[in-house]
């Protein structure tokens, strides 16, 4: 492993564990957007397919945003004057798939609601799938699909260099992800200092509604036609 890949490393841990500590302060302990003003989808072909795809958990409003855009800064290169190849993006998609791992991993172990030990079968409502040792069988395939990807860019670079870089990666990842969680503790202490009684500052903060506070919906009951009324109650209305 090379300096630019302990770089590239390093970076793709840090964005990883960053994405984790915004999704703590957003969702706190509820997770898979439980509690958030989004939407969950579960029927129609794209809710049934997302749902084979992802162990049965539901699609989220939250959630289309939250994988995409990391997609979509992987591609940066690829618009600043890298040249794109199909190993290159096979290599890309690989590293989303190990990234996302990482962060959603990385929830837990810093989440104070969980942490490590409270991370178990029968304890994670959305990762209702079988388990293997402390880990959902899902994070085996997205790590297996990575791999995999990086094989096939190896196979279509017809170089082997790009499944070695790969499987590097993970190895540096895993190395951090263990220093992580020795040192999640030092973050959970972190996390209830700023919310102890009397710190927040919130109530010294001047705000105001937006423009039209009617036309906010924040999770109450929403005033439209339920998607289960008939075409022909749904014209009379």
């Amino acid at each position: 492993m090379d300096e630019l890949e302990i770089g590239r490393t390093l970076l793709l841990f840090a964005w990883a564990f960053g994405l984790a500590g915004i999704e703590i302060e957003i969702e706190g302990g509820y997770g898979w957007a439980e509690r958030l003003p989004t939407w969950f989808l579960k029927r129609g072909a794209v809710g049934r397919v997302y749902g084979v795809l992802m162990g049965h958990r539901p699609l989220t409003g939250y959630h289309v945003f939250a994988f995409s855009i990391p997609v979509i800064v992987l591609h940066f290169p690829y618009g600043m004057g890298v040249d794109w190849t199909l190993a290159g993006e096979l290599r890309t998609l690989a590293t989303f798939f190990a990234v996302a791992v990482v962060w959603d991993y990385l929830w837990f172990v810093l989440n104070p609601a969980y942490t490590v030990r409270r991370f178990r079968r029968g304890a994670v409502w959305w990762f209702e799938v079988p388990w293997i040792w402390r880990f959902p069988l899902d994070y085996f395939s997205g790590i297996a699909l990575s791999i995999a990807l990086a094989g096939l860019a190896a196979w279509s670079a017809g170089d082997a260099d790009p499944i070695v870089r790969h499987l590097w990666m993970l190895a540096g990842l895993a190395v951090l992800i263990a220093a992580t969680v020795a040192l999640a503790p030092l973050y959970h202490r972190w996390y209830r200092h700023m919310r102890r009684s009397g710190a927040d500052d919130r109530t010294l903060t001047w705000t105001y509604p937006p423009p039209d506070p009617d036309a906010v919906w924040s999770g109450g009951t929403p005033d439209l036609v339920p998607l289960d009324r008939s075409a022909e109650e749904r014209s009379d209305t």
